[in-house]
């Protein structure tokens, strides 16, 4: 775990990973992506993202913004998810993290995230400048708080065509909000339930949640292709 500073002043906490073998003289070099949490919080899931990327070669950081909490049951993370100011968490701690990663040596910095994190990220994308791409999975902020004249940079997002969260049709909605803005995006829609990339979704006895492997692997590599080339 490390602390940073939010661009306000005050400080996060966040769970660092860094590449263990690269072939740059320094590690703290190689690029860097912000990773943000479901509504679950910063638990083991999230950390195993952020160390698989860091295998990759990243240098990958988790921003705590739950300051500690974790959830165990949906009515918890609901709970936890509803006290969090949306903007205040994109633009400064997502913000803080990617300038982070940034001051401390990489040159490029992407954000992603999955769920309530893939809201943030969608938010991110237009109140970070310094983010140079973002990778959303299956999550989107209520549509009016898009400002997609200001997204500058390209996004990837992967959808669940049947997601009881996030429905397709919003997601429709806001493919044409980004194309009517010219923003630079490819939106990839899998045959799958919502957080069809976790592991652990199975296990939380939760109908809408499903994993699936062979839509997981496919976009784990889609968005390693788009890393490579969006930050080398």
């Amino acid at each position: 775990m490390i602390t940073f500073k939010r661009p306000d002043g005050s400080t996060v906490e966040a769970y660092l990973a860094e590449p263990a073998n690269t072939q740059q003289t320094n590690a703290q070099q190689a690029p860097g992506i912000v990773v943000i949490q479901e509504w679950w919080g910063l638990d083991d899931e999230i950390r195993s993202v952020a160390d698989r990327l860091a295998k990759a070669g990243y240098r990958a950081l988790v921003p705590d913004l739950y300051r500690g909490k974790l959830a165990l049951e949906a009515k918890e993370a609901e709970h936890l998810m509803g006290d969090l100011n949306f903007g205040d968490a994109a633009s400064q701690d997502i913000r803080g993290a990617v300038q982070y990663l940034k001051s401390t040596g990489s040159a490029k910095v992407a954000v992603t995230g999955f769920c309530m994190g893939g809201a943030l990220t969608v938010l991110a994308a237009g109140l970070v400048p310094e983010c140079d791409g973002t990778v959303v999975w299956y999550g989107y902020p209520p549509l009016e708080y898009v400002d997609a004249q200001a997204i500058q940079k390209p996004m990837l997002a992967h959808w669940a065509l049947h997601d009881e969260f996030f429905s397709i049709a919003g997601v429709d909605q806001l493919e044409q909000k980004l194309k009517a803005a010219g923003v630079n995006y490819d939106f990839q829609r899998y045959d799958a339930k919502h957080a069809f990339a976790n592991p652990k979704s199975d296990s939380r006895h939760l109908p809408p949640l499903q994993y699936n492997s062979a839509a997981a692997d496919l976009a784990w590599e889609r968005t390693m292709a788009f890393l490579k080339t969006q930050l080398s």
